[in-house]
C-alpha cells in the first residue's frame, strides 16, 4: 500500500476496504503485537512539534488519514489513478471492521477504556449492531496514573480471552503513549488508538454531520458541542497545522 509525509508523518493512501483487508492481515499474523492509528491534524500536528511524540508515532505500523485535510495533502503526492475520494474515519474503521469479523474463524475483539457504564452501553450496541462479532472482554481502567500492576492487569485479561483486535479508547495522546510504550510486550495482536468512537458508538457524544465531514469542518462541530474541553486543541493544533503547510512543512529531525 502506497504511503506518504504529511509534515513528517507517514499515512497509508488507504480506503476503508484496503484498510480493513490489512488489519485482518495483521490479526492473522500472531507473532507480535501490531500498532495501528486513525491519525487527524492533531496527531500529524503533534509528531511535528513534539520530539517524543513523533518517536511514539514511530511505533505505530500503520496509520491512516482520519481527516479530509490530510486526504487534501496526500493527494497532492498521489497519481491521479491513486487519488482518495474520502478519509478512513477511526470511528466508521471501528464499525467494517466489526462487521467484517462477523464470519466464523474472525478474530475477536477486546474494549479498552471509557468509563463502566460507557463500555457496558457501548458492548451492547456493538453486539445488538454486529450480532456474529465476537467481544470477547472489555475493561474499564481507573483514571490517572497506573500503577505497573495495573498494566498486568491488562495483558493478563488480553491474554486470557484471546482477542487480537484490541480497541484503546483512553483518548488522545494517552492512547498512542500506551500503546508504544508497552507495544514490545502486549498480547500479540492489533492495537487501534481510537479515540473519540467509544463515546460515539455508546451514544454519549454526536458525530459531526456527514457533509460537515465531507468538507473537512468537523473539528468545528466537535468545538462547538464540546467547548470547554476541545477549543484550545483546535485553536492551538489546527493552526500550527495550517502555519507548517504554509512555511513549506520543513522537514522533521532525525
Amino acid at each position: 500500500m502506497e504511503t506518504r509525509a504529511v509534515l513528517g508523518t507517514d499515512l497509508a493512501a488507504a480506503t476503508y476496504r484496503t484498510a480493513v483487508e490489512r488489519i485482518l492481515e495483521m490479526a492473522a499474523d500472531l507473532s507480535r503485537s501490531w500498532a495501528v492509528e486513525a491519525a487527524n491534524t492533531m496527531v500529524v500536528t503533534l509528531s511535528r512539534h513534539d520530539p517524543e511524540f513523533r518517536k511514539i508515532m514511530e511505533r505505530f505500523d500503520f496509520i491512516v488519514p482520519d481527516g479530509m485535510p490530510l486526504v487534501w495533502c496526500l493527494n497532492r503526492q498521489l497519481p491521479a489513478d491513486q487519488k482518495l475520494t474520502d478519509r478512513v474515519y477511526g470511528p466508521t474503521l471501528m464499525l467494517r471492521t466489526f462487521e467484517a469479523t462477523q464470519k466464523p474463524e474472525s478474530p475477536s475483539h477486546f474494549l479498552l477504556g471509557g468509563a463502566p457504564d460507557v463500555l457496558e452501553q457501548l458492548q451492547k450496541n456493538m453486539e445488538d449492531r454486529f450480532p456474529g462479532a465476537v467481544i470477547a472482554g472489555a475493561y474499564s481502567p481507573p483514571f490517572g496514573e497506573w500503577p505497573p500492576e495495573e498494566h498486568e492487569r491488562i495483558f493478563q485479561l488480553i491474554r486470557d480471552c484471546g482477542a487480537s483486535l484490541i480497541w484503546v479508547g483512553l483518548g488522545c495522546p494517552k492512547q498512542e503513549r500506551w500503546i508504544a510504550r508497552f507495544k514490545d510486550c502486549l498480547p500479540p495482536g492489533v492495537y487501534f488508538g481510537i479515540g473519540a468512537a467509544f463515546a460515539f458508538h455508546a451514544n454519549r457524544v454526536r458525530q459531526a454531520p456527514a457533509f460537515l465531514q465531507k468538507i473537512g469542518m468537523e473539528w468545528a462541530f466537535r468545538m462547538l458541542t464540546e467547548p470547554r474541553r476541545l477549543f484550545r486543541r483546535y485553536l492551538v493544533n489546527n493552526s500550527l497545522f495550517l502555519w507548517y503547510l504554509l512555511t513549506g512543512s520543513p522537514k522533521r529531525r532525525a
